[in-house]
């Protein structure tokens, strides 16, 4: 293929596309799609009475999506010959599950407004919902967002934190993308709901800091419960709960926090911390207070765009194909 006619179909293709930094706003799909929001949380529901952990994992999504070149589903691409997705990179494997509910979702709104509704609003829409499932608050959600045509393992990589990372690493990431300490810390109540897996604290039992010593900020009891859970040498994918209240949305996360029961070292680090160290506190002792900046923070992190050219997929797993004779036609 000459470079002439390389630069063409390339310019041709990107009409396909649009901007990524269309404005975003609720009521979206009003005219094109009225039923989405409606059939989003349909599916989410029944997933959740299939298996309430699913939902959880849905509701990371958003961080893990929208940290990573914007909220643009980059994450819900699988890998190709030529394209390393996210899904395995090293914060994504063996933790994010669940990819099928948004495949779920997907298919029936794509029976409905065929064409319509893309896979980077389904994760915020799905995301709300879970939250608004296992108990928490309700937000509107701004739409209007198209989806990536790549994805990138390296990018992820280098962006998202480890289980390990304390709160000084992840005020930096949050601010990179202009999200305050106190969204930070309200954000991180995202583990109000869900598990984790014993491979993210056996450190903190065992080798807390390579002192061959247990963290102490864990309360000894606590302890006491994750070593039977996860025994030194043990299987590493056993999972435990995040907080007291694993399927239900509430401030239990900063209760558990401030009595020492942070399961991951990147949720307690946050207690042991002064300068979110106030804002685990007034959350554990305002429940609304941990609701209203949580419900900010998912807006904030939510209108995050990279401004690449996309595209609405058919299906959220692969960019939409463009065969030559199509490209030329148009």
């Amino acid at each position: 293929m000459s470079s002439l006619l390389a630069a063409f179909l390339l310019l041709t293709s990107l009409a396909f596309t649009s901007a990524s930094t269309v404005p975003l706003r609720p009521g979206f799909y009003a005219d094109t799609c009225p039923e989405a929001e409606f059939i989003v949380k349909d599916v989410m529901w029944r997933n959740m009475m299939r298996e309430p952990r699913s939902v959880a994992s849905v509701m990371r999504f958003q961080f893990h999506d929208c940290f990573v070149n914007g909220c643009d589903a980059s994450l819900l691409l699988d890998d190709t010959p030529n394209m390393l997705g996210e899904k395995l990179s090293l914060s994504n494997i063996d933790s994010l599950r669940s990819y099928e509910v948004i495949d779920e979702v997907k298919e029936e709104l794509e029976k409905v407004c065929p064409g319509t509704v893309s896979c980077a609003d389904i994760v915020i829409m799905a995301a709300r919902d879970a939250v608004v499932l296992s108990g928490g608050p309700r937000w509107e959600v701004k739409l209007g967002r198209v989806d990536s045509l790549t994805a990138s393992q390296e990018d992820s990589n280098n962006i998202m934190p480890s289980p390990r990372a304390n709160a000084s690493l992840l005020i930096d990431l949050f601010e990179r993308f202009n999200l305050s300490v106190k969204d930070m810390v309200a954000l991180s109540g995202s583990h109000s709901i869900g598990q984790g897996r014993c491979f993210s604290i056996v450190f903190r039992l065992y080798n807390q800091s390579g002192s061959g010593k247990p963290d102490p900020a864990i309360e000894p009891k606590y302890r006491e419960k994750l070593n039977k859970l996860c025994p030194l040498g043990g299987d590493e994918s056993v999972t435990g709960d995040l907080d007291a209240t694993p399927t239900t949305f509430d401030n239990r996360y900063f209760k558990d926090l401030v009595a020492g029961r942070g399961f991951l070292n990147s949720d307690q680090t946050l207690h042991t911390f002064p300068e979110t160290r106030k804002y685990v506190i007034l959350f554990s002792i305002d429940q609304q207070a941990f609701f209203n900046a949580f419900v900010e923070g998912m807006i904030k992190m939510g209108d995050l765009q990279s401004g690449r050219p996309g595209e609405i997929r058919s299906n959220c797993r692969m960019a939409n194909s463009r065969p030559v004779n199509v490209l030329l036609e148009s």
